[in-house]
């Protein structure tokens, strides 16, 4: 530690623990965009809030920005500090603090993994139902920083709908506390909410409140093959109108390629150019009966050319797998992604245009689309060939997206649908945006960080 402000910082905070090896400074100075060559000023791990807002409170005495840090599996550069930040990791704040019976809440700290907190709940006999692929790597307070969504936001909605209370440490120092866990509120501005999405910007989140619900009824998976881009609408109405849907997840025939190649099993005998994979309550043979009612529905249109029902729940779990491993599948290629949403009344002339677009524009890359179609929400990963420099790649892309922006404006869409603005999304804001937002926000922004050292330079600049 040779910044005479780190001695200050420990001398604020006796027994902190700070990192600054070389190799602790690129872990946790970067996410999963590995655009930015990381460059943070050290890694502090505060074990407790009284930590937490004594790292802010010198922060704000020395005039140091602060990144906080969960898991950092965000895809937009959110969490990434290469200007000589200093990395606020919350990993020591991992556990569960309370449960209570009579409320249904759990109350946990940031840093706990969702997967934990998944395990949490079902010790009590409940569930906690945001969930995704990453839900081994990425904490809670990540998901409420982004307002994560996930495969299952068409039953149980994004992170906001289950945050019943929170504790943040804001930009001075200060502890608030938000809502309580109170079911109803009208006792003014619900600042839990512009917390839930701010990215960091506002403050830390250090403890969160979380509602619980009862498990869902027995469901089960299937695994539709499509011919075409524009049937995907028709096959969501259809099992919509006949089932209870858990789940609706879209991808295309290279999104299985890459699947595959990384060890998924593939069901079928031959490759199709689309598929999806949805999952729906099916306590009784009247759910199953309604299921294969709309399977045959869809065959017979030409909506769908072949599938398979899991028989257990081994085979659902391989089902899932085909979509849920993408992300992982392609991490190796560093692809560019868009995440972005429409209504979903709008998504048919949304998608027309979208994959009109991106065919046009990306004649010989890789693409690999995937989606929650039930939401309105897209993924677009296009993978960076062997004979491209990493700038070519990037401006090509960073040249799409603007056009990407432009129809999302004219559909009122947003070009960040569930991983948020951060760095790589921030010159599109406009898109999602209008003037008078973004004035309000950054008003928001001085309310709650005077000096605009927490998570500085992402959402918008200084």
């Amino acid at each position: 530690m040779t910044d005479p402000r780190l001695d200050s910082l420990l001398h604020s905070c006796p027994g902190l623990r700070l990192k600054t090896d070389p190799a602790d400074l690129e872990h946790y100075g970067r996410d999963w965009t590995r655009r930015w060559t990381p460059a943070p000023l050290a890694i502090a791990l505060p074990g407790s809030v009284e930590e937490v807002q004594a790292v802010v409170r010198w922060a704000n005495e020395h005039t140091v920005a602060v990144v906080p840090s969960g898991g950092r599996t965000g895809l937009s550069g959110g969490a990434v500090a290469a200007d000589g930040e200093l990395v606020l990791s919350l990993e020591r704040l991992n556990k569960a603090l309370d449960f209570n019976a009579v409320d249904r809440t759990l109350t946990v700290q940031a840093g706990m993994p969702l997967e934990a907190v998944h395990n949490a709940a079902r010790e009590h006999g409940l569930l906690y139902p945001v969930d995704f692929a990453a839900r081994g790597s990425c904490s809670i307070g990540g998901n409420i920083a982004t307002n994560a969504g996930g495969i299952r936001v068409i039953r149980y909605g994004n992170t906001r709908e289950w945050v019943a209370g929170l504790k943040v440490v804001a930009g001075n120092g200060e502890l608030l506390e938000f809502n309580k866990g109170l079911i109803k509120n009208s006792s003014g501005y619900d600042f839990r909410q512009l917390l839930i999405g701010s990215e960091g910007t506002l403050g830390i989140v250090v403890e969160a409140t979380l509602k619980l619900t009862d498990p869902p009824p027995a469901s089960n998976v299937m695994l539709l093959a499509l011919p075409s881009f524009e049937v995907l609408m028709r096959v969501f109405a259809a099992f919509r109108e006949r089932l209870q849907l858990e789940a609706f997840e879209f991808f295309t025939d290279r999104a299985v390629h890459h699947v595959t190649a990384h060890g998924a099993p593939y069901p079928f005998a031959e490759t199709y150019p689309y598929y999806v994979v949805t999952e729906y309550a099916a306590a009784d043979e009247a759910g199953e009966a309604a299921a294969l009612a709309a399977f045959e529905h869809c065959m017979e249109q030409g909506w769908v050319l072949d599938g398979v029902i899991s028989a257990s729940e081994a085979q659902a779990q391989q089902l899932w797998r085909l979509r849920e491993g993408i992300t992982e599948s392609l991490a190796r290629y560093r692809p560019y992604k868009n995440d972005v949403s429409v209504r979903i009344s709008a998504m048919p002339a949304f998608l027309d245009e979208a994959q009109a677009l991106i065919g046009g524009a990306y004649p010989h890359f890789d693409v690999v689309w995937f989606g929650h179609i039930g939401d309105g929400n897209l993924h677009i990963n296009v993978l960076k060939p062997d004979d491209s420099s990493d700038a070519e790649f990037l401006g090509q892309c960073e040249q799409v997206t603007r056009l990407l922006a432009q129809v999302l404006q004219r559909f009122h869409g947003s070009i960040s649908a569930e991983h948020g603005i951060g760095l790589v999304k921030k010159p599109y804001l406009s898109s999602t945006r209008d003037a008078a937002e973004i004035a309000l926000m950054r008003g928001v922004k001085r309310a709650f960080d005077p000096l605009g050292l927490m998570n500085p330079g992402k959402l918008f600049d200084p």
